[in-house]
């Protein structure tokens, strides 16, 4: 559950995870200038945070019959076998990272007062089946991207053909802007859903605001 921190003016968020424990966006370092961007005039290109969102890597075979029926039993869909590829269950999108292997992305921050973590659901649901379910959520943070010059700023460090005839929604793809990996789901529209590795998000960040910055003056 997200919580404001009283007496701040940032943009960054915090979380609680238990008695006087807290986790903090690994954005810290570009607070103040995530907080000039979001509070500039310019529609034509905007970035901001969707912290803590629950993401679970799943590994499993769809052949077996019981790994599936698992999957859909907590997710409300089945996992996508066509290559970079999303399928949408109920409050989940399920992203494929290859044959055996996928990251299902909650659509809200998690709640630890009114549900169990979705690790462990999708974990009591593959008991007895060959098959894994791994919480990578506090390794990562999703970014949101929406704007018409968003493409733009996507081109300059990413190497994907971005044409909405060719990268569109209800896919998704590995790649990198820059220096940094990044797994890019297009939303519709000029949005994009942007998964970037906690190690990289500050850096990823600047470097974006950075390229973005001429396109938009």
């Amino acid at each position: 559950m997200l919580n404001e921190i009283k007496g701040s003016s940032t943009v960054v968020d915090r979380v609680t995870v238990g008695q006087g424990v807290w986790q903090e966006s690994p954005l810290v370092g570009a607070d103040a200038l995530l907080k000039a961007h979001q509070a500039g005039a310019s529609k034509a290109f905007r970035l901001t945070e969707r912290p803590f969102l629950q993401l679970v890597n799943v590994r499993g075979d769809t052949r077996d019959a019981a790994f599936l029926r698992a999957v859909e039993a907590v997710i409300g869909c089945a996992p996508p076998e066509k290559p970079n590829t999303v399928a949408k269950g109920n409050g989940y999108d399920v992203l494929w990272l290859g044959p055996d292997e996928w990251l299902v992305v909650s659509e809200a921050a998690h709640d630890a007062s009114r549900a169990a973590p979705l690790e462990a659901r999708l974990r009591e649901a593959f008991a007895g089946a060959f098959a894994a379910a791994v919480d990578i959520g506090s390794g990562y943070t999703v970014l949101d991207i929406d704007g018409p010059r968003t493409r733009e700023v996507l081109s300059r460090g990413c190497p994907l053909d971005l044409h909405p005839k060719i990268f569109g929604a209800g896919q998704c793809a590995q790649s990198h802007y820059f220096k940094a990996s990044l797994t890019l789901v297009p939303l519709g529209g000029d949005r994009f859903e942007l998964i970037v590795r906690r190690s990289f998000a500050d850096y990823f960040v600047k470097i974006m605001l950075d390229a973005a910055e001429p396109l938009l003056s």
